[in-house]
């Protein structure tokens, strides 16, 4: 089947570099069963999904002198076994041994001339457990047709559901002649939609008055957020290297419900907060001057209720929008409780404040919503100059009990953002089972002390409960 790529899907496509490849990461820890997860058991498993994600059997064929955006095909050559590989660590394998396997993983941009996902195996670790490493090309995920594959893979038992028999024909790849053929003929046919579609823009076009109040919805977003201007200068923008740093770190959830209890505000203030505590303790180990006024500007999209209702009979189901949020981390501020009071402020000040999705909606929803909630927030901050931000953070709800891949324990599940332009940090948050866990993206060259993050978090997360007593 053949259906062209939206114009900012087209967009992060055409974006990529081989610095800052345009991919959305996930990892996985599982407590191994008695009987291992077999290579060829993931593969069943995910065999069995595909259908519900049509766009990871499909690649991307481009057309020639860029008469149209590029088209997603079936791959009549599809093979699964390329796209879902085995690695295994020297064992015991540390956790520090696997987070480097990450960053190597995360720095090798996807095969363009296939479907643009892959996943790993990573067998070794140490405490009886294994990993599931899966990289997706942003232009896959839209969260609303197309689903990250890490969603549709984690059941809610321990026994997987059962699954139809899959036949899957892919259809006839079409000549360069007839993709060009038809492009001449949109332009023909649509001269003013072509045109529309070639402008990298917010406001697509719109066939009923709720659309274009949408649409006008979101361009006045937009609007204030460009508003905002150029992020102050900071260390934490400079050139990215094609190398990547990993690290994690893993709180109790318990605990920032209790600071926001204390402070009446809402978990995500107390995340920013937290992460601003732990920025401005590792600009002042490097020297860094750091004043009452300093602050580190965040771009941390927040998930919304769309305008129409979800429908929740299948798995491409709308699970929210999300829009853009700027926020400054008042680094510069030693008392930690007025960082997380002036965060707090500007979350209330921000105009969908009302709107955004209740946690108990999104873990509701069949499958595990985080991994295209951290899709979405990515596509949503890719779609904003660099400039206007210091670093990107993600903060998605997951389900607040024991999920399973294949029949095996979800134990820890970690997102691993990409690095945008000139950003050398980028940070996901995923609450899941009582916990919070942090996976941290940095460029190798730029943030060789990213290590001490975890424990800076920590000290910042102590401050704050030491403060609600």
């Amino acid at each position: 089947m053949v259906s062209r790529l939206s114009a900012s899907d087209a967009a992060f496509f055409h974006l990529e570099n081989t610095a800052t490849p345009m991919y959305v990461g996930s990892l996985s820890i599982l407590r191994k069963p008695r009987a291992g997860l077999s290579y060829e058991t993931l593969l069943e498993t995910v065999e069995h999904r595909l259908p519900q994600i049509p766009r990871y059997r499909q690649k991307v064929r481009e057309v020639t002198l860029g008469l149209a955006r590029p088209v997603w095909v079936d791959d009549r050559d599809f093979d699964i076994t390329y796209h879902i590989r085995r690695s295994a660590l020297p064992s015991p394998g540390s956790d520090a041994q696997l987070h480097d396997l990450i960053a190597r993983l995360g720095s090798r941009p996807l095969d363009r001339t296939r479907p643009l996902w892959e996943m790993y195996l990573v067998e070794g670790l140490t405490k009886n457990r294994i990993a599931i490493y899966t990289k997706t090309h942003q232009a896959l995920v839209n969260g609303m047709t197309a689903l990250e594959i890490g969603h549709v893979i984690v059941d809610r038992s321990q026994k997987p559901p059962e699954f139809g028999e899959d036949i899957w024909i892919p259809a006839r790849e079409p000549s360069d002649r007839q993709l060009v053929l038809g492009a001449i003929g949109e332009w023909i046919t649509r001269p003013t939609s072509q045109l529309a579609a070639l402008r990298d823009t917010v406001t697509e076009v719109a066939t009923s008055a709720s659309e274009l109040a949408a649409v006008g919805r979101r361009v006045a977003e937009v609007a204030r957020t460009v508003a905002r201007g150029t992020a102050p200068s900071s260390p934490l923008n400079t050139t990215v290297s094609r190398n990547r740093r990993f690290t994690v770190d893993q709180h109790r959830l318990e605990d920032y419900r209790l600071v926001r209890a204390r402070y009446n505000c809402d978990i995500n203030d107390v995340v920013l907060a937290v992460v601003a505590g732990a920025l401005r303790n590792w600009l002042l180990s490097r020297g860094e001057p750091v004043t009452p006024s300093t602050t580190v500007r965040a771009m941390a999209p927040m998930s919304v209720y769309p305008d129409a209702e979800l429908d929740s009979t299948g798995p491409g189901q709308a699970i929210s929008e999300v829009s853009p949020f700027l926020v400054d981390l008042p680094v510069g501020e030693g008392n930690p409780v007025v960082r997380l009071s002036q965060i707090a402020h500007a979350t209330e000040s921000h105009p969908t404040a009302a709107s955004l999705v209740d946690a108990r909606t999104i873990v509701t929803l069949s499958g595990f919503a985080p991994p295209t909630l951290h899709a979405m927030g990515i596509r949503v901050a890719t779609g904003f100059s660099a400039r206007l931000f210091n670093l990107l953070i993600t903060n998605v709800p997951g389900a607040q009990k024991q999920m399973y891949v294949a029949g095996t324990k979800l134990l820890e599940t970690y997102a691993v953002p990409p690095l945008l332009q000139n950003q050398v940090l980028a940070i996901g948050v995923t609450s899941y089972d009582g916990m919070l866990y942090f996976g941290i993206n940095a460029d190798r060259d730029a943030m060789s002390d990213v290590d001490v993050l975890p424990s800076l978090l920590r000290e910042s997360l102590e401050e704050l409960l030491e403060a609600a007593k």
